[in-house]
């Protein structure tokens, strides 16, 4: 069916699209049974799916990625759709709007994306009362960022504010400090930056009641010395994982001609071309640590096999973004009976 509707949601913009899907979705929950024929055609379980990570029982190691339920407004449908966990965000501490549009488009012959959001969302504060609203019925992690008005010298108490009151609402933190589409945020990935935030959040939990994990989001586009000294802040500083990778900056190995790429301008590109470079970021990490730095992989999984590769190569759980778009929501069920029969 999915084939058939794809071409009609590829005609809109690719943020038009995605608000459609979600008025799609919200409506459903208000249909009779309509919740029971999502889970009844998408979800999928097997005892040997489930996972325990970061100190979490995941009922599955498939997860929607950060950047789709920007503003927690469909968790619950997602894991009617299958889906093990739902990151929501970026979330920042005061709303902000983004960059100006356009700022999404579509590679098809790449199966890819170009984005350049701005880390739109409604703000922490609306995105803690969505949650209160629609109790969840699956595991949320809470991607928090700074606002792009806010200088990186201030950039920690930004993370402060977010992480404190989302606090009570999600299971686990991501870091943010990797987007390509926020001026100069990625200069918080210097270690001295970044040790700066994390040891703030960190002092936070230390007085809370119930211990959330936190992990760190990487570019795929740090060199290897780099690299190397964000795992060793990693595994010092009391974080409890990675998750590998952020969009990339790059356009190498394009079927898509350079004179669109150029028209497009900047971006993070996610999508099929993006895997070898999230696998060999995965495998690094793995290696690196023995095994013993737990790794959520996202990146360019667009197939089944996919899935599995990231977890051969060391991840303990993944993420689907774009793959999602393209193969439609009948794609993390397929995924995780490909997963069960390869178990």
């Amino acid at each position: 069916m999915y084939r058939i509707i794809r071409p009609l949601l590829f005609l809109f913009s690719p943020e038009t699209a995605h608000m459609l899907v979600f008025k799609a979705l919200k409506i459903i929950k208000f249909i009779p049974f309509g919740n029971s024929v999502l889970k009844m055609f998408f979800s999928y379980s097997a005892p040997s799916l489930q996972r325990q990570v970061i100190g979490l029982d995941f009922p599955n190691p498939v997860g929607l990625a950060a950047g789709l339920d920007k503003n927690a407004e469909v968790y619950n449908q997602m894991s009617l759709l299958g889906f093990g966990f739902v990151e929501i965000g970026s979330v920042t501490v005061a709303p902000q709007e983004g960059n100006p549009k356009p700022r999404s488009f579509r590679l098809v012959k790449d199966k890819a994306l170009i984005n350049r959001m701005g880390i739109n969302n409604m703000g922490v504060k609306k995105i803690v009362r969505n949650i209160q609203r629609n109790k969840p019925r699956v595991i949320i992690g809470g991607n928090i960022s700074k606002n792009s008005s806010t200088p990186n010298d201030l950039a920690y108490k930004d993370f402060e504010k977010a992480f404190a009151q989302l606090y009570d609402y999600v299971d686990y933190f991501v870091i943010n400090v990797s987007c390509p589409n926020v001026k100069d945020l990625r200069n918080l990935q210097s270690v001295e930056n970044l040790a700066k935030i994390i040891r703030h959040l960190t002092e936070i939990r230390r007085y809370c009641d119930i211990y959330r994990p936190i992990l760190l989001k990487v570019s795929p586009d740090l060199s290897a010395d780099m690299l190397d000294q964000l795992i060793e802040l990693v595994m010092l500083s009391g974080l409890d994982g990675v998750v590998a990778c952020n969009s990339t900056t790059s356009r190498e190995g394009l079927i898509t001609g350079k004179e669109k790429t150029d028209a497009i301008g900047e971006g993070g590109l996610s999508g099929a071309p993006m895997k070898e470079k999230v696998l060999s970021v995965i495998r690094y990490i793995h290696t690196k640590t023995d095994g013993n730095l737990p790794i959520i992989g996202v990146g360019g999984l667009m197939t089944p096999k996919d899935a599995k590769d990231m977890m051969d190569a060391g991840a303990s759980l993944v993420q689907v973004y774009t793959g999602f778009i393209y193969e439609g929501p009948g794609f993390v069920r397929k995924i995780l009976k490909y997963l069960n029969k390869q178990s």
